[in-house]
């Protein structure tokens, strides 16, 4: 019911509708007609995908988040999106690189073409992580940006930026600057109005991000 509202909202069918199964990986998937409805109205065919690009008009992307980010890429020369679910292990490992790379390999994407958002997700004040989680970032980005990404508390843990990550993550893929979006929206600042995992302590409902091409 909530996908034919909206999709009567927005204006699209809800047969167009592929969905994402997700799992915390970097897996990127390329979809088209032929996957319309997996995940809605009928079963999903694939597993284990976090990002999902398409070049056909008519087929809409769905994915889901609670406080995770959602990542959109719209390549408009060669007329291709992708979008795709960004928690922390799958900003860590690239996500935002292994789509845009996907959409090098099956559409010629060049980066410096895209236009990247950061769709709404939790802050950085509200994401409390432990060392371990740090560590991994520790790893995966260089020193300079150590800074920027998080911070540690008086109690040993740590506050992580995912938004300036994926933004980093956007930067290193090619995207240029001037074409990310980051609306700086807050899932767990926002309960009233955006489900969140850590607001809610895992009670809670799912967020969807859509994408698609007239």
């Amino acid at each position: 019911e909530n996908y034919r509202r909206i999709s009567k909202a927005i204006g699209f069918p809800v047969e167009s509708i592929v969905t994402s199964d997700q799992t915390h990986t970097t897996n990127v998937r390329r979809v088209g007609k032929k996957d319309c409805g997996c995940g809605v109205l009928t079963p999903r065919t694939f597993h284990d995908i976090d990002g999902l690009i398409t070049n056909e008009p008519g087929v809409t992307l769905a994915t889901f988040y609670a406080d995770c980010v959602p990542l959109y890429f719209y390549d408009p020369t060669h007329k291709a999106i992708g979008l795709s679910h960004s928690g922390w292990r799958g900003t860590v490992g690239n996500i935002a690189k292994a789509t845009v790379e996907a959409m090098q390999k099956a559409y010629h994407t060049d980066p410096a073409d895209l236009i990247a958002a950061i769709g709404p997700s939790i802050c950085q004040d509200c994401y409390e992580v432990s060392e371990d989680v740090i560590g991994e970032f520790r790893q995966a980005y260089p020193e300079t940006l150590h800074k920027k990404l998080f911070y540690r508390k008086p109690n040993g843990k740590y506050q992580l930026n995912l938004w300036e990550a994926c933004h980093q993550n956007f930067l290193t893929s090619g995207i240029r600057e001037e074409n990310i979006l980051t609306p700086n929206l807050c899932t767990c600042c926002n309960p009233d109005f955006l489900y969140s995992h850590r607001a809610s302590h895992g009670k809670r409902g799912n967020l969807a991000a859509f994408l698609g091409l007239r």
